[in-house]
């Protein structure tokens, strides 16, 4: 990847503030998740889809209400639902920027409309030096006993450490990034214990600098391998750095991260982590 198109992590975050407040209104969520759905299927063919957001950064502070905003994203998903052979469902993003009180209701609205397309909840967000994952241990509870999936972002500007915390604290199906873990054997076999999959996003990690090259990733990937930890590819922000998921199977291969051969058995751990498919959304 050319020097010039990467960014920090802080940089690219920083552009999903100006998605968010373009996103601000019932009318322009529910087009952008018609949009994201059907666009991943005319343009790569994806017939399964989870598109994750926090409903409460498109609500203006409270100007706009929460409920308005969901409802504007379940009907988004279905117009795309009706129109196109797919299935969807949306994942509920809470903040490490937020207190718990904000991220409470978030995950409470999750629950309220998980049988509305709701099929699971995240934590993501930039760095807060007060946020534990750990305090989350009876929210993640919660949504796993209402029926959602849980994963959760760590391990991608952090250390294996939060992977760690949020394994034994959180018990997440899936783990967004996880790269990290891979500098921790001990992580890295509580990861294939638990079954936890990692959400692994290549053009992503390279793009924002948390891994220095293509050559350290492939490092920790080839961990991840020979301690029969659960992987998939994935895109991460598609629109943000113009890729797909096509793509990032093609680099996958192209720098060596893996096989032809082990992209179809990441391909088949994806499919049994899907939320949508165990909801049968």
């Amino acid at each position: 990847m050319p020097a010039e198109k990467k960014r920090s992590f802080e940089d690219f975050l920083a552009l999903y503030h100006w998605t968010e407040l373009i996103q601000s209104s019932p009318t322009a969520v529910e087009e952008s998740v018609y949009a994201v759905v059907t666009g991943a299927y005319r343009k790569a063919n994806i017939t399964t889809l989870e598109v994750r957001y926090n409903p409460m950064k498109r609500n203006r502070g409270g100007e706009r209400d929460l409920d308005h905003i969901i409802m504007a994203s379940i009907r988004g998903l279905d117009r795309a639902l009706l129109e196109y052979p797919v299935k969807a469902g949306l994942i509920f993003c809470l903040d490490r920027q937020f207190d718990r009180a904000l991220n409470q209701i978030i995950a409470e609205k999750a629950v309220a409309y998980r049988h509305r397309g709701v099929v699971g909840i995240d934590i993501a967000g930039g760095k807060n030096p007060e946020f534990r994952y750990r305090d989350y241990a009876e929210v993640y509870r919660d949504a796993r006993r209402a029926g959602l999936g849980t994963t959760v972002h760590a391990g991608e500007d952090e250390d294996w450490r939060s992977v760690d915390e949020v394994v034994r604290h959180l018990e997440p199906d899936r783990i967004g990034h996880g790269i990290h873990a891979a500098q921790e054997p001990s992580v890295c076999r509580l990861l294939a214990e638990r079954g936890t999959l990692l959400e692994i996003c290549p053009s992503s990690n390279l793009d924002t600098q948390v891994v220095k090259g293509p050559e350290e990733l492939r490092d920790y990937i080839k961990t991840f391998q020979e301690h029969g930890v659960r992987f998939s590819f994935n895109t991460d922000g598609p629109e943000m750095l113009r890729t797909t998921l096509r793509e990032e199977l093609r680099q996958a291969v192209r720098y060596g991260f893996v096989s032809k051969e082990d992209l179809a058995r990441c391909g088949e751990w994806a499919r049994e982590a899907s939320f949508v498919r165990r909801n049968g959304a």
